[in-house]
């Protein structure tokens, strides 16, 4: 649940790239849980992203083609971690607090 009492910035958006928003009611529920899981295997799948990354950025003979997918997969994890990041500030007390005088 957003501690703040605000809407839960969800790791997905619309067809049309719009944010995904879920209803501080929903504590813990279907929606929740699952964007917890999917925020895990995001990520997951970034760490193993990282270190694939790593070992074809060390070969000087890894082929452009396979340097630049390699940059393009990184660019797309670090999107998502700094959704979920995103995410997880919004929901911390105090923040985004605008006028509360705090």
């Amino acid at each position: 649940m957003d501690a703040n009492g605000r809407a839960r910035l969800l790791p997905w958006v619309t067809d049309d790239g719009k944010a995904c928003l879920l209803s501080p009611s929903d504590s813990g529920g279907f929606l929740s849980r699952l964007a917890d899981e999917f925020e895990t295997a995001q990520v997951v799948l970034s760490e193993e992203t990282l270190s694939e990354a790593k070992t074809v950025l060390e070969d000087v003979m890894s082929p452009h083609a396979e340097v630049r997918y390699t940059g393009i997969r990184l660019a797309e994890c670090l999107a998502d971690l700094l959704r979920i990041a995103e995410s997880r500030r919004l929901r911390l007390p105090g923040v985004g607090d605008e006028g509360s005088g705090s």
